[in-house]
């Protein structure tokens, strides 16, 4: 990871990493770290209670929230077995994993900011129609309620999972649901939107080029309401507000955070607003006793190049620039990270917290994937594993020793909780699972 730099060559050595497609950490953090721009801890409460609100009207659309009373979850699963897999030393801390990959409707993590924006509009257009006067959510799967969403459409863009989530989530409610999928979605996730009846586009470019084509058709449309995952603040609430369950989970655990019992979570990355949201969560319940890392494919950086451009670390490219414009194709097995340019909202709430980004090649996704079947028996899609690379990284790195001894981190290792968040998988098709099983064995074999 990081490979050294000529003396004689101008780019920084980072640069040249990413360019390479190799490996890399960037550590941020500087020592005037500051909360998360103007998101504030109040607008998340409110997303925490709209999903409160919703809850009934969620158990009784979805029979597998009746256990849950209607409120979408997740476990916090020790996961020993997995850290000895890793070779991760105990002196590093405890390894946990917070199980996204396994959550109910949508079977990913954008169950939360998903649902949660189509719930926010949905609650917007009751009200504008009185459906709620009794204060009664159930009643949204009334006849009448189902007729008044029957009369808008709810469009995003997306490269599998966000798509679902929206699709699933709007179609229950009666609302008209289109998904503009990018060509490099997975088969699978297409006919499962479409055994929902959610209408799916598709196009032959990148998401990037699948969100833009789906917002220029939402503007022709005064009853849709366009998704962007790149600009919404609705989507990185309804991740945020998985935090205060979390808060209790660890609280459930005995797992102490603070000065000395540190706390890492490493994140999959594609945009940005599912990492976003979750970590300005985090940095709101813990501040700066938690450290957030997000995980990206080593050919679609773009986070990671959002950060560097941010600081002026990138001569030569623009504000906001692309991974294409490093030479990288953004092609990856990991669909749902496979995005060329960040969300400029989700990198400005992180900018001034953000541990840091690295980079992990798709055969250790696939190495990672298979390693969590055979030591913990959990099932989880390529992306999904993308975190599994983050202690390492930091342990093992000049990166990440450096951002440790910064962060005064050496001493309190021993008591560092580290949290993997795996974000999809529940519903990959067993014969497209045991696809990703053989590749990852495979590689093991050195094939």
């Amino acid at each position: 990871m990081n490979p050294s730099a000529s003396p004689l060559d101008p780019l920084p050595e980072i640069l040249q990493s990413l360019r390479s497609a190799c490996p890399t950490l960037w550590a941020g953090r500087g020592a005037g770290a500051r909360a998360g721009g103007a998101v504030s801890a109040a607008q998340v409460q409110q997303a925490v209670q709209r999903f409160e609100r919703f809850a009934p009207l969620l158990q009784q659309l979805f029979p597998e929230l009746e256990a849950s009373r209607g409120r979408i979850e997740s476990e916090l699963l020790p996961v020993p077995h997995m850290q000895q897999a890793l070779g991760l030393p105990e002196a590093m801390g405890s390894l946990l994993l917070k199980a996204d990959h396994a959550l109910p409707v949508a079977g990913s993590i954008k169950a939360r900011g998903g649902v949660h924006e189509v719930l926010e509009y949905a609650e917007r257009i009751a009200q504008l129609h009185g459906l709620l006067n009794a204060g009664d959510y159930a009643q949204l799967a009334s006849d009448e309620a189902r007729a008044v969403f029957a009369r808008h459409q709810v469009a995003v863009g997306s490269t599998g999972n966000l798509g679902l989530s929206i699709g699933v989530m709007a179609s229950a409610l009666g609302f008209q649901a289109v998904v503009h999928m990018s060509a490099d979605a997975k088969e699978w996730k297409k006919q499962r939107l479409r055994a929902r009846g959610v209408q799916v586009v598709e196009h032959a470019g990148d998401y990037a080029q699948a969100v833009a084509a789906g917002r220029a058709l939402a503007q022709q449309d005064t009853h849709c309401h366009f998704v962007d995952d790149e600009k919404s603040l609705s989507l990185l609430l309804g991740y945020a507000a998985a935090v205060p369950r979390l808060v209790v989970q660890l609280a459930e655990q005995r797992r102490v955070v603070d000065a000395e019992h540190p706390l890492f979570v490493y994140i999959p990355c594609g945009v940005g607003g599912a990492p976003g949201g979750v970590a300005l969560g985090l940095q709101q319940a813990f501040g700066p006793h938690v450290h957030c890392f997000f995980a990206e494919p080593v050919q679609s950086p773009c986070f990671m190049v959002e950060m560097l451009a941010g600081a002026g670390s990138l001569p030569g490219l623009g504000e906001h620039p692309s991974v294409y414009e490093l030479g990288l194709n953004n092609r990856t097995e990991a669909d749902g990270l496979a995005v060329p340019r960040a969300s400029e909202l989700a990198a400005d709430v992180v900018r001034g917290f953000l541990g840091g980004v690295f980079t992990v090649a798709d055969e250790t996704l696939f190495r990672h994937l298979c390693l969590l079947h055979d030591s913990e028996g959990l099932d989880i899609e390529p992306s999904a594993a993308a975190g599994f690379g983050g202690p390492r990284a930091l342990l093992e790195t000049a990166a990440g020793q450096d951002y440790l001894q910064r962060q005064n981190l050496l001493p309190h290792m021993a008591g560092a909780t580290h949290i993997v968040w795996t974000t999809g998988g529940l519903f990959v098709p067993p014969e497209e699972y045991a696809r990703f099983l053989e590749r990852g064995r495979s590689l093991a074999r050195g094939g």
